[in-house]
C-alpha cells in the first residue's frame, strides 16, 4: 500500500563543511511496515526528538515524516570528541489511492512514531455474486 521514495545519499544525509566539520546531519529514519487487517502500520525510529517536533504531513498522495532533535551541548563544557551524531529526520512516501487518507492517525511514543494507514473503502475485496443462467 505504501511506496517508499529514496531519497539522495541514503541513511545518512550528513554533509560537511569546507573546514572538514560536520554540517547538521539529516538521517532516514528506520521503518518497520506491517499489515493488520485493512490497516498499513508504520513504526519509525527517531531517538532523541521530543513528540513536539514530530511533524507528519500529507499532500496529495506524499506523505512526509520529520523530526527534529534539540542540539545538547553541556553548559560551561567544550567538546572535545563526539562519536554519536545528532541530526534531524526525514522520510517521505507515495501512498496509492487504496489508502483513506482522511483516517490517517500517528502517534509517537518513546522516539517511535506510529502511523496507521487505513484502507479506503473503495480498494476494500468486494464479493461478487454469480448467477446461474
Amino acid at each position: 500500500m505504501a511506496q517508499e521514495l529514496t531519497p539522495e545519499g541514503g541513511r545518512d544525509m550528513a554533509a560537511q563543511t569546507a573546514a572538514g566539520t560536520p554540517m547538521d546531519a539529516t538521517f532516514t529514519p528506520a521503518v518497520d511496515i506491517f499489515e493488520k487487517g485493512d490497516t498499513t502500520v508504520i513504526l519509525a525510529d527517531m531517538p532523541g526528538v521530543a513528540p513536539d517536533d514530530v511533524d507528519v504531513t500529507l499532500e496529495r498522495q506524499v506523505l512526509t515524516l520529520t523530526g527534529r532533535v534539540k542540539r545538547h551541548v553541556p553548559e560551561g563544557y567544550r567538546r572535545l570528541s563526539s562519536e554519536y551524531r545528532e541530526g534531524d529526520y526525514s522520510r517521505v512516501f507515495t501512498l496509492s489511492d487504496a489508502v483513506d487518507q482522511d483516517q490517517i492517525k500517528a502517534d509517537f511514543r518513546n522516539g517511535v512514531l506510529r502511523l496507521e494507514l487505513p484502507r479506503a473503502a473503495e480498494a476494500k475485496p468486494k464479493k461478487i455474486t454469480v448467477k446461474a443462467a
